[in-house]
């Protein structure tokens, strides 16, 4: 039985983070457990990759929800990466961080406890731009000489185009940086990429290290539970590859970064959470903490679509002669259509009040994309969808043991659009981008729209549609949130430390006190790097951020941005 200095239970965005801070930069010997696949395989190096592995893959795994009684009786399914980089290489690769306000939000809520360390906006953008090798921004948001390789679009189709020219029309600024001085208008987004290939946590952080002896990755090895010693966590139990149970422990710190759905079900497993829930299962009771897999939270979307009159899009492109001819531009050019993501544009608006911070985030889709329902109803084509997502939902789920068997898979019921203020936002979301199909170049475009399906439909008619399409936008956060000293549901503190327990740690988007308004993935990163660095504030292994990354901190436009 081996022991290591930390062992990372999970290898996602955050885990691989994690794990390549506390072994380059604190000379740490670390264990990274990851449940899934290899990273390397040619679709998941491509950025359009996502499109031909959403709806079944290797790479994914599905968790079922719950029957959702206000959506009538919907099951949904909720993917999550199954694979080293977890989200970070199966996911759209959009690099969104959300707003200022998100993270001195957080740290209104936890400045309450002792041994406080900040989670302001200031204390989070030098982990942001520290990460950072953007290919076109330098500036006091943005950094230059990181792993992650942050680029804009390698190919950006005319749909996209039309897109942003279309909502520009409808009185919103065009945004050149949406992780800059402000989030609204509408724009192009910049993606984890570079060149054609992602930028995965695994590439950026973990593929460096290959080599190095002190950081032991070992695939294929699901975490059973974490081990419990005089309140202290000192190992876990896995099964590996073959199937057989292993043990590992450590010297220093668990930290677990399985992800929103499996890193509750873990403390669980464990004996940490809801008493009566854990006693319900026959699960021996280490901390009582009733927080644990409640509070979830996911930014809910819904789609608009449309028909176009004319050839459009990305239609058809992943398949036959256009396969074969993109396939080749980008080999000899290193251009085309496989450089891009299939997304490239967006938009932050508020169609309530303009001028307030937007509630509405909005990705320009050049397809028809259909959901399970819709395809069995409808026909493929050339088209185009935008689909508009809550930012900062108030409906709130949870994630509970199916049973006692870690091989079962949780209890999940992310409610979305529960909160009758997340459906009245969706609504005006959807009205918004609906006037949106008919302004200028989108109106001349576009034959029909398809979704909804009513036309000139009523608030009724809208909300009847956004029931039977909603989805998760793939970012399920907050159920092992940090809080403040004496609140009842706070699972950690805001040192990401369980409460009541040594030695445990948790670092992906569980730990969030409220979700970002924007994508979860490179914010997930972020929690990783922090996690590293007050690990290393414990051991005395302390790292720094740099000096430019310090001073950039304090820079007026970061005070402004506040």
């Amino acid at each position: 039985m081996k022991e290591f200095d930390h062992i990372v239970v999970g290898g996602g965005a955050a885990g691989c983070v994690a794990a390549a801070r506390l072994v380059s930069e604190q000379g740490a010997r670390v264990l990274l457990l990851e449940a899934g696949h290899s990273h390397r395989h040619p679709l998941l190096d491509m950025p359009p990759g996502i499109f031909k592995m959403i709806n079944g893959s290797k790479f994914m795994r599905y968790h079922q929800t719950l029957p959702q009684p206000h959506l009538d009786g919907r099951v949904q399914d909720i993917p999550q990466g199954n694979v080293l980089g977890g989200g970070s290489s199966v996911n759209a690769q959009v690099y969104m961080r959300g707003r200022p306000d998100d993270y001195d939000d957080w740290e209104r809520e936890l400045s309450g406890n002792d041994d406080h360390v900040g989670w302001g906006w200031g204390d989070v953008l030098p982990h942001f731009r520290g990460m950072e090798d953007n290919n076109r921004l330098s500036n006091a948001y943005h950094g230059q000489g990181g792993p992650l390789l942050v680029s804009d679009p390698g190919h950006i189709d005319p749909v996209s185009r039309w897109f942003v020219q279309a909502v520009q029309q409808l009185g919103e600024p065009y945004n050149h940086d949406f992780n800059g001085d402000s989030q609204r208008g509408v724009g192009f987004y910049q993606f984890m990429n570079r060149a054609g290939r992602r930028s995965s946590s695994a590439y950026a952080f973990i593929s460096p290290l290959q080599h190095d002896p002190r950081l032991e990755v070992q695939l294929h090895c699901e975490v059973q539970r974490v081990m419990i010693e005089n309140g202290c966590a000192v190992g876990v139990v896995y099964r590996d590859k073959a199937g057989r149970e292993q043990v590992a422990r450590t010297r220093g710190e668990v930290i677990l970064a399985a992800g929103a759905l499996v890193t509750p079900k873990l403390l669980m497993l464990s004996g940490i959470g809801p008493a009566d829930h854990l006693q319900e299962h026959g699960i021996e009771v280490q901390q009582d903490l009733p927080g644990v897999g409640q509070n979830l939270i996911d930014h809910p979307e819904v789609p608009v679509t449309a028909y176009a009159r004319q050839p459009c899009g990305y239609y058809r492109q992943g398949d036959g002669w256009r396969m074969l001819r993109n396939g080749l531009q980008f080999k000899l050019f290193g251009s085309g259509p496989v450089t891009s993501a299939g997304v490239e544009a967006g938009a932050f608006v508020n169609p309530v009040d303009p001028d307030a911070p937007p509630t509405i985030q909005a990705f320009c889709v050049p397809i028809v994309y259909l959901d399970r329902d819709a395809r069995n109803s409808m026909q493929d084509g050339y088209g185009m969808t935008v689909t508009t997502v809550v930012v900062k939902p108030r409906s709130r789920g949870s994630v509970r043991l199916r049973s006692s068997d870690p091989a079962d898979m949780p209890l999940v019921s992310p409610n979305l659009l529960q909160d009758q203020a997340d459906m009245d936002d969706m609504v005006a979301g959807q009205r918004f981008f609906l006037e949106a199909f008919q302004q200028g170049p989108l109106k001349e475009r576009i034959r029909e729209v398809v979704l909804p399906r009513a036309a000139n439909p009523t608030d009724e008619e809208l909300r009847a549609h956004c029931r039977r399409h909603v989805k998760t936008n793939y970012h399920p956060a907050s159920t092992a949130r940090m809080g403040a000293d004496g609140d009842p549901m706070a699972v950690l503190d805001s040192r990401m430390r369980v409460r009541g327990i040594k030695g445990l740690r948790v670092c992906d988007m569980s730990a969030v006190p409220n979700i970002n308004a924007g994508n979860t993935n490179a914010p997930a990163m972020m929690l990783g790097s922090r996690c590293a660095e007050l690990v290393g504030m414990a051991t005395g292994r302390q790292t720094t951020v740099s000096g430019e990354e310090r001073q950039a901190s304090s820079r007026p436009a970061m005070s402004a941005a506040k």
